[in-house]
């Protein structure tokens, strides 16, 4: 099954006219009363979008997306607002929230909006392993074939590589091959990609 959507919202209509909604469409729901209470929750880490209205008392959704942002949870978020409260979602928007819905909010708008948060999120967790698995697999390799995975993703050919680091051009061929070998690599463009995931570097980087 399908990971749920969590609706915060403090007025009990709003949630089960959500609910009726979200339901009817397919997908599972799970609603709570409060911020804090989501945040107290384990439902975070397993659910697949937030909906949450900006005015909530004790915390409201500005400050519940700012509080994921702090613990780095990859949850995509939708701010439902009040027309006086546009400058507040605008803000959330900044903090990392997806969209913002207007009351009262038209149903296929919401929907659209939920549909494109789930697509972004799914990047989002699919940007997020690759990146580990990127991390993990140049964790093995050696200094000097990490010196070599720099130079290849900084665009420079073997026979820099070599003068560079004071080595002769079949060596750094052998550190090539290993570097693939251990990331698993079926071509540059993957040693690329994946240097790359992992924050290692640019095309653009230059040695001197």
């Amino acid at each position: 099954m399908a990971d749920p959507i969590l609706i915060v919202d403090d007025d009990a209509d709003v949630r089960d006219s959500l609910r009726a909604l979200l339901e009817s469409a397919g997908f599972e729901v799970r609603d709570f009363d409060s911020a804090r209470r989501v945040l107290e929750d384990d439902a975070l880490a397993q659910g697949a979008c937030l909906i949450a209205d900006i005015r909530m008392p004790d915390m409201d959704g500005l400050a519940l997306q700012e509080e994921l942002v702090r613990r780095r949870v990859g949850l995509p978020v939708i701010i439902v607002t009040g027309h006086g409260d546009v400058p507040l979602a605008v803000r959330a928007m900044k903090a990392g929230a997806v969209d913002f819905i207007e009351k009262p909010f038209d149903d296929e708008l919401l929907l659209e909006s939920i549909k494109r948060a789930l697509t972004l999120g799914r990047e989002s967790r699919g940007q997020a392993s690759l990146a580990h698995t990127a991390a993990a697999r140049i964790a093995v390799l050696t200094e000097r074939e990490r010196q070599v995975l720099e130079r290849l993703i900084a665009g420079q050919p073997n026979k820099v590589i070599a003068f560079e680091l004071d080595i002769s051009p079949r060596t750094v061929e052998i550190h090539r091959a290993h570097v693939m070998e251990k990331m698993q690599a079926k071509s540059l463009s993957d040693v690329v990609r994946l240097a790359l995931a992992a924050g290692l570097g640019s095309p653009s980087k230059t040695y001197g």
